[in-house]
């Protein structure tokens, strides 16, 4: 097993071997204390893969960071029962969930990069329909849909829409090249994970990685993916099965997490300005009803539990990331009938406002 120390904030790519040698894609997994998983989701990518064809190179790696249980193990079973087709890494220490990604793109040679959370699965025919989909609209991103996998299923789930959950609001099947378009897709249905996304390994430059001891990962890293994508595809399919467990960050919220949740967009504002050419009314708008809704929901978070100077700094981390102003996004929800939506935002604003006195 391979050994990482933890990674920097922005680790230099491994040099990628030359073009005609280089797998078609990377499937990047870290490992952390998932002992009872890990073997399922290892196996959902491997069954796979004999089913591509033409025969493509698929390269498995698989990163230890620590581990407590007995993941390590389950890793060093599964590399030596399928000789070859894994890759196997380690951190001497724990360096938590950002630092892993990093390291395991620091290390993949493949032309395209799908991560993959080590308590999940890949879908049945998920590998081929990326190859398809990639062979009819080669392009630099491509985002797919997942259900939730939750041990008990009950008719509530059910309703809820659990067994396809849609990443993207706007056309299918399409490669296209309108970024405002990509923007305003993936913040208006506000599914911002990074393995929902396949991208070509150039999108994940020097500069672009996962910020090291963050809650929220992927809200840092989403949103400039997209903004380096020059074409991107839809494809209305599930492929990921998203495990639905006890511990996961929305089910342990603290005031950490909500600082980091608001604080992952801080800057996005400067960045979108750039934009040529200019970024959309309506991709502005979902962007900013997506973290209004955000900090409504830290702000209540919040305020139960009588923190002022958390309520500011979420206030603070809201006006810094917002692509307009409060008055204009309140001004959008009266144009929509919004009212609710309306009244609520200017309660928590004002709310927000008065923590700094």
């Amino acid at each position: 097993m391979d050994e990482f120390v933890p990674s920097p904030p922005h680790p230099a790519p491994a040099e990628p071997p030359p073009a005609q040698a280089r797998p078609w894609l990377s499937i990047l997994i870290p490992v952390y204390n998932v002992e009872e998983w890990l073997r399922p989701c290892v196996a959902s990518v491997l069954q796979q893969i004999p089913a591509l064809a033409p025969p493509q190179r698929v390269e498995i790696l698989l990163l230890d960071d620590a581990s407590t249980d007995g993941s390590a193990r389950v890793m060093e079973s599964l590399a030596a029962e399928h000789a070859g087709q894994l890759r196997l890494l380690r951190h001497a220490r724990n360096a938590g969930l950002s630092a892993a990604r990093n390291s395991l793109l620091q290390a993949c040679t493949g032309r395209y990069v799908w991560f993959l959370d080590s308590d999940d699965l890949l879908m049945t025919g998920a590998l081929r329909g990326l190859a398809l989909a990639l062979d009819q609209q080669a392009c630099d991103l491509v985002l797919c849909d997942f259900t939730v996998v939750r041990e008990h299923t009950q008719l509530k789930h059910r309703l809820r829409g659990e067994h396809h959950r849609h990443t993207f609001r706007g056309p299918a099947r399409q490669r296209l090249s309108d970024t405002s378009l990509l923007l305003e897709g993936l913040f208006a249905e506000g599914k911002l994970h990074t393995w929902s996304k396949i991208a070509r390994r150039e999108l994940w430059a020097e500069d672009l990685r996962f910020p090291v001891g963050r809650y929220y990962e992927d809200l840092y890293t989403s949103p400039e993916l997209a903004l380096r994508a020059r074409s991107y595809v839809y494809i209305p399919e599930c492929w990921v099965g998203y495990r639905q467990r006890a511990g996961s960050i929305l089910a342990t919220l603290n005031e950490n997490k909500l600082k980091d949740m608001m604080d992952s967009l801080v800057g996005l504002p400067q960045r979108l300005h750039s934009m040529q050419p200019p970024l959309s009314d309506g991709a502005r708008f979902a962007i900013a009803h997506y973290i209004a809704r955000s900090y409504v929901s830290a702000a209540r978070f919040i305020a139960r539990r009588a923190n002022t100077a958390a309520l500011h700094t979420c206030h603070t981390q809201l006006l810094a990331s917002l692509p307009m102003s409060p008055a204009q996004l309140i001004r959008q929800y009266l144009r929509r009938g919004w009212f609710w939506r309306a009244l609520r935002l200017h309660f928590w604003l004002r709310r927000g406002e008065g923590a700094a006195a």
